[in-house]
């Protein structure tokens, strides 16, 4: 659990990915912003724009830099939970990195999920051209009149008639569902209201183009729409398909849950990691490049501390990180469950407060357009609540722990107790 070591085999595999970063991806990324901005269909990408990315993909896919985030699978390298994590650092740099590579989410967790229980035909129809890169998929599981931090609570309903699951309900907040080219959603359901409350629910695979799915328009994060990509209000009414589409078998939705959530979360905080150490480079760049009360800014009030603390800061998660993806590896996803969930309470709340203090040095110009650190926090933020909101983790990490001390108070009591009788047994 303690060697947190790189693989030699993944070494150069990291070096190629920074690598392409640096010559197939930040060279591109300016201009693919630019030529989306002022579309006249914010829900589509501008002439150019995909023709940018699809080459960047393509030089990907020619240097065997794809699909690295499916741990110990015959697709895609195979990479160990802890190989990825370093890698994963990277991408988090840059905000086309990870779907350069084929391993941007929600598509990630989808196409894990169709990976390790899809049969055969769902492999076929979905996961192929997902791990082709040529679609890209949504998870359709929060609710706006529910609290959907606690799963059980999902109401949005399917019902088997006549060889077809009839769907009804209300999603918000599904990210991806916007990209004109998501084309299926994993969509979480209630299948079965009378069974036990952990096998009450169901994932089923809706393709978006069914009749009866209704994309009612964006949620705003922060007043953003996040367009094309978009975190998308959908109705589901009588929504019908095939029986087939359901995954892993009726009532399994919470077992699908740890398949997918577990690396998801941890994915998420690699990549959180990368992007708390490119807001220290742009808080230096600013600090070192701007003047004010005759010195540089960086030498100004607590600035180096704040420098000092960040990096700090973002060694230890880096540590806590690494630590995780070693727990998945060798525990697997559902024993390193506490590690996940700490790592997923303490990531986005210190990059949150890394990016804050890049703001600040930057002034008016950190929460503005003209730099990426106002959009940079906004994920950061929002990512305290993906994947379960911190309440959640913090509860689930203090419930084992008081779990833990309880059993150790109870063998220690127990031992006292076998001593005590043998004393008294033998007249002592």
């Amino acid at each position: 659990m303690n060697n947190l070591e790189m693989s030699e085999k993944a070494r150069p595999l990291l070096n190629a990915v920074i690598k392409h970063i640096r010559e197939n991806v930040d060279p591109i990324t300016e201009e693919f912003y630019r030529l989306g901005e002022g579309r006249a269909d914010r829900w589509s990408y501008a002439p150019g724009q995909l023709e940018l990315l699809e080459t960047a993909k393509q030089k990907a896919r020619d240097n065997g830099l794809w699909n690295f985030f499916l741990p110990n699978a015959e697709t895609g390298e195979g990479l160990s939970n802890l190989d990825y994590a370093y890698i994963a650092a990277e991408l988090g740099k840059s905000p086309l990195a990870s779907e350069s590579l084929n391993c941007s989410a929600p598509d990630t967790g989808n196409m894990e999920v169709l990976e390790r229980i899809g049969t055969k035909e769902q492999k076929e129809q979905w996961l192929k051209p997902l791990l082709r890169g040529e679609i890209r998929s949504a998870f359709a599981m929060t609710e706006p009149d529910m609290a959907s931090s606690d799963a059980k609570n999902i109401s949005t309903s399917a019902v088997l008639e006549n060889g077809e699951w009839v769907i009804n309900g209300e999603k918000y907040y599904i990210s991806g569902a916007g990209d004109p080219r998501c084309k299926i959603m994993i969509t979480m359901v209630k299948t079965s209201p009378d069974a036990e409350p952990f096998r009450q629910q169901s994932q089923i695979l809706v393709p978006i183009d069914t009749p009866g799915v209704e994309i009612v328009g964006p949620m705003h994060v922060f007043g953003h729409d996040d367009a094309p990509h978009g975190h998308m209000h959908i109705r589901f009414k009588n929504v019908r398909v095939p029986e087939e589409n359901i995954l892993w078998g009726e009532g399994r939705g919470f077992e699908i849950s740890q398949v997918r959530l577990g690396p998801g979360r941890i994915h998420h905080c690699m990549r959180s990691i990368g992007a708390a150490e490119k807001a220290l480079d742009l808080m230096i760049e600013r600090g070192l490049s701007r003047e004010a009360f005759g010195k540089k800014i960086i030498d100004l009030g607590k600035n180096m501390e704040t420098i000092s603390r960040a990096k700090i800061e973002i060694e230890a998660m880096r540590l806590m990180v690494l630590k995780a993806a070693k727990a998945m590896d060798t525990l697997g996803n559902k024993e390193a469950r506490i590690w996940v969930s700490m790592i997923k309470a303490m990531v986005p709340e210190k990059v949150c407060n890394i990016i804050d203090e890049a703001m600040q040095v930057h002034g008016a110009t950190g929460i503005s357009q003209w730099s990426p650190l106002s959009g940079m926090y906004t994920a950061q933020r929002t990512l305290r609540y993906a994947d379960g909101p911190d309440e959640v983790h913090h509860h689930v990490i203090a419930r084992a722990e008081v779990k833990d001390y309880q059993s150790s108070n109870a063998r220690t009591d127990r031992a006292r107790s076998e001593i005590a009788t043998g004393r008294t047994r033998s007249g002592v």
